[in-house]
């Protein structure tokens, strides 16, 4: 039930909001007037921080995984998984770089946090703190798909004009 608007320029902007209004007004559906922001530079929204510079990860998330101490079990470990793997997009190689941590949770496996474990956790961190602004997709040309693939698993970059978009891994 959220409406996020986008625009270029200001002109853009009334121009789309003109559009989404007189939508709402036909459809007769309504949104309450204090609940509204118009004109913000900056929107967090799903866990995500959205300015014309592109998509960010929202920095207190940053903050949590800065501060966040090594996992101590399966279900910890799990916990990280999951906020890390929320920002996968983010993140270059994610499913290669978090198979070690993956691994110690799976049921009927010993805990066991070794040197290979606390680098896989060190390195998503690293990764998170420092992931890049992604690219926000305009318009429908000049998109391009890098991918390579191996008995591993693959790996894939969406990019418009050499900014990126997405990376995926499995």
């Amino acid at each position: 039930d959220d409406i996020l608007i986008y625009s270029k320029n200001k002109e853009e902007h009334e121009e789309h909001l003109r559009i989404i209004l007189e939508l709402l007004q036909k459809e007769k559906l309504y949104a309450k007037f204090l609940k509204c922001k118009f004109w913000l530079d900056s929107v967090k929204y799903l866990d995500h921080v959205i300015n014309s510079h592109g998509v960010h990860v929202d920095p207190t998330k940053v903050e949590a995984i800065k501060s966040w101490t090594a996992p101590k079990s399966p279900t910890e470990v799990m916990q990280f998984l999951g906020l890390t793997g929320y920002y996968r997009r983010f993140i270059e190689g994610f499913s290669l770089i978090a198979k070690p941590l993956t691994k110690i949770t799976q049921k009927n496996k010993t805990y066991e946090w070794g040197e290979e474990e606390e680098e896989a956790f060190q390195l998503l961190k690293d990764k998170l703190c420092s992931a890049p602004v992604l690219a926000l997709p305009e318009g429908s040309k000049d998109f391009v798909v890098y991918c390579d693939a191996s008995l591993k698993g693959y790996e894939a970059v969406l990019m418009r004009r050499e900014k990126v978009i997405a990376y995926a891994s499995r």
